[in-house]
């Protein structure tokens, strides 16, 4: 029978994940409404500082190979592969084929959750299929709701997108530079699936099912 694990020992390590990458934790106080700004902030300060086009940190000679350049789907899926996360068994990972690849990630820890990872025009999108739109009742309602709750969800959005065989549906995704570390790339994955779910608990109320 395989263990169960507790919240709090994924929450070690992923903690875990950020150190070796050279991070470290600092307290800081805010007022409450300056809560989603301050998570783009922490974003921007684990990325390498950058004096006179040059980046450097505490792994220096690691960063700099890894932050130099933008990721390729295959590097991505290397290193993702090789990382704790996949390792310790809480995701896995395989690559879809196409003029656009991108990385198909099942999130382990989250029910099984799927999520699709993409490289284009600088950015890496992550993002997660949620419900089609026609089970959703009191649509005009339900679309006021979620754009007036959307700081409930960091470093996430919802958006309407119509798939290649004709349905809509709701989506979520996170978006974070093509040059991001991997404990960055990590982080988005783990929060766009706390999101997914959080998301369904809150508004099942309008699902027609």
């Amino acid at each position: 029978m395989k263990e169960t694990k507790s919240s709090a020992y994924y929450q070690q390590q992923y903690r875990q994940r950020l150190r070796d990458q050279g991070l470290i934790k600092k307290e800081v106080w805010i007022l409450p409404e300056n809560t989603s700004r301050l998570l783009d902030i922490e974003k921007q300060f684990r990325q390498p500082l950058v004096i006179n086009n040059q980046r450097f940190n505490d792994k220096q000679e690691y960063n700099e190979m890894k932050n130099n350049k933008v990721w390729l789907i295959t590097d991505l899926y290397d290193e993702l592969n090789n990382s704790e996360l996949v390792k310790q068994g809480s995701a896995s990972i395989e690559i879809i084929d196409g003029v656009d690849a991108c990385l198909h990630i099942i999130m382990h820890e989250y029910g099984d959750l799927p999520l699709f990872l993409s490289v284009s025009n600088q950015q890496i999108i992550v993002e997660a299929l949620l419900w089609p739109v026609d089970i959703i009742k009191q649509q005009s309602q339900f679309n006021e709701e979620i754009l007036c709750t959307r700081k409930l969800f960091p470093l996430s959005t919802i958006a309407i997108e119509k798939t290649g065989d004709g349905s809509v549906n709701y989506i979520m995704y996170g978006a974070l530079s093509a040059t991001s570390i991997l404990s960055n790339v990590i982080y988005e994955l783990e929060t766009l699936s706390d999101n997914v779910i959080k998301a369904t608990e809150a508004y099942e109320h309008y699902f027609n099912i």
